[in-house]
């Protein structure tokens, strides 16, 4: 089927027929995304979105609430398709948890797509004629993305942009634009073949738009690859990380029965080669089914593991109020542990998970029997602020807790810029699914934004140490365990984003949309 003859089915398309092709649209997007990074899929799904606008016949409020379902459908078709892995978390105590499962797998998407619906509504609100229209679009798309980045806590996991960032040097871009920019020129530049089936009486170069998308992501790829080349991975003097890696299942680590196997097999992976040349340990999130803080044994344990020039990182759960243990509230926290067994330094996650570490409108859900996934009642304390933490023998470090580090400009509500970032997580909560190697690619991200090495632990994987270009300089794969030992990367100066932060990205898509407007307010209202 010529092109032409594919786009105009699907202009006409109707009822469910149209729906349908706008979910299938956005469930094969997520191709685009880790692991697959198929990319190109995109110059096929978001056209046909462009397509499916161009069909919505009628003017106001009626045209604007079937584009606003045209792009729920996509979305929930994108989000169902990406996200289908939190169902793994509901399994791990699924007496208590698993009946809730297709509400979770089904209604975040449902939620989530109301986003998108909101982006297409307002791109058919400034609809028209010609290359402007994928314009229109990408403008709307990524003002209902940086959205879903913000509001409600905001969760911008899988923002099209994502979908530039393999290969490595398209990521570069990342430098500059961040997340959000990157975001712009996705849509834009993958929407862009959707002209070339315009009326050639209307439109005299029909081509140009995708010739100029290819142009655009030959610049980005040729920026990207002139950067890596222009910024080896320069190491730290001094600096030997371990990171250890025990792919231990979730119900030993939420069992206290299970507290001595757990610290034993934490100790005899951590002491594997021996620890003599080691500066810093990096443990996972939350390991211990205990408090840390109250185990004695458990901290004499690490201090008999620990040589003198060795400090310990690890995830923790810990106490607001040891003193009053039954009524404390909980922290999820890093530690950093001497060989003493003395704790040096405390961080408290800050940005916490909904359903996962809290409940929103707690009172009213526990009444009716929820809880939040690590069944901690009352759910976790967020932490006051993202904090660096000195770190002897090593640079300072800004902690960042699980998916903390998926926030574009996290990093600036730091008073001062990081040495490294250290990123612990329990990616186990989600089996072998997608769901840790997006979020790995997100990490990569966070490290070309900032221009800041990441060293990585995870419980099952992907545990990585991350260079300030966003190379892997070594990594363990996903459901395995064993032990990472990897230098230190050094950071680099700071790069535009990390200094300017969404200005540039703000600065391109607003010169967009007021190219969009003018074209909108000078288009005779047949054009519409």
């Amino acid at each position: 089927m010529k092109l032409a003859s594919l786009a105009h089915s699907i202009v006409l398309s109707w009822g469910w027929r149209r729906r349908s092709i706008a979910f299938v649209a956005g469930a094969l997007s997520v191709l685009a995304m880790a692991p697959f990074n198929a990319w190109p899929i995109l110059f096929f799904t978001l056209p046909t979105l462009v397509w499916l606008i161009d069909g919505i016949g009628g003017r106001g409020w009626s045209a604007l609430a079937a584009a606003a379902a045209i792009g729920w459908w996509f979305g929930f078709g994108y989000f169902l398709a990406g996200l289908y892995w939190l169902g793994y978390a509901f399994l791990v105590d699924a007496q208590t948890f698993g009946w809730l499962l297709p509400f979770a797998v089904v209604g975040l998407p449902a939620v989530l797509a109301i986003y998108t619906a909101l982006g297409v509504a307002l791109a058919r609100a400034l609809w028209q004629r010609g290359a402007l229209r994928v314009v229109a679009l990408g403008v709307s798309l990524t003002a209902a993305e940086w959205l879903r980045g913000h509001a409600l806590t905001g969760f911008p996991w899988n923002s099209f942009g994502y979908a530039l960032t393999t290969p490595l040097a398209l990521a570069q871009a990342a430098s500059v634009l961040g997340i959000w920019g990157l975001t712009f020129i996705a849509i834009v530049a993958f929407a862009s073949p959707a002209t070339m089936i315009d009326d050639r009486t209307q439109t005299r170069r029909p081509w140009l738009p995708f010739a100029f998308a290819v142009l655009t992501l030959a610049v980005l790829a040729g920026f990207g690859a002139a950067r890596l080349a222009h910024t080896p991975t320069r190491l730290v003097d001094g600096v030997h990380l371990r990171i250890m890696q025990p792919n231990l299942q979730q119900d030993v680590r939420f069992n206290y029965a299970a507290k001595r196997e757990v610290m034993d097999r934490y100790v005899a992976l951590s002491a594997r080669q021996g620890l003599d040349h080691v500066t810093h340990l990096i443990w996972p999130e939350s390991p211990f089914p205990f408090f840390l803080t109250r185990e004695a044994d458990a901290l004499t344990q690490i201090a008999r593991l620990l040589p003198e020039q060795t400090l310990l990182l690890t995830g923790a759960i810990r106490l607001a109020d040891p003193n009053n243990p039954t009524e404390s509230g909980v922290y999820n926290s890093i530690y950093v542990i001497d060989h003493a067994g003395s704790i040096r330094a405390v961080y408290d996650k800050v940005h916490l998970v909904p359903f996962g570490e809290y409940l929103p409108f707690e009172d009213v859900l526990e009444r009716i029997g929820l809880q939040t996934l690590t069944e901690q009642r009352g759910g976790f304390l967020a932490g006051d602020r993202h904090r660096l933490i000195a770190m002897p023998g090593a640079p300072s470090a800004l902690p960042l807790i699980c998916y903390e580090i998926i926030f574009p400009g996290e990093l600036a509500s730091v008073d001062e810029r990081p040495g490294w970032i250290v990123n612990v997580t329990n990616d186990g909560w989600f089996g072998t699914s997608s769901g840790p190697y997006q979020h790995l690619q997100q990490a990569r991200v966070t490290a070309i934004e900032e221009g800041v090495p990441v060293a990585r632990a995870a419980n099952t994987g992907i545990s990585a140490v991350i260079d300030p270009a966003g190379r892997m300089v070594a990594s363990l794969p996903l459901g395995s365990e064993g032990v990472l030992d990897a230098p230190l990367p050094r950071p680099i100066a700071a790069p535009v984003y990390a200094r300017l932060g969404d200005a540039p990205a703000a600065v391109l898509i607003s010169i967009a949309l007021l190219a969009v407007l003018r074209g909108r307010f000078r288009a005779p209202a047949k054009k519409i």
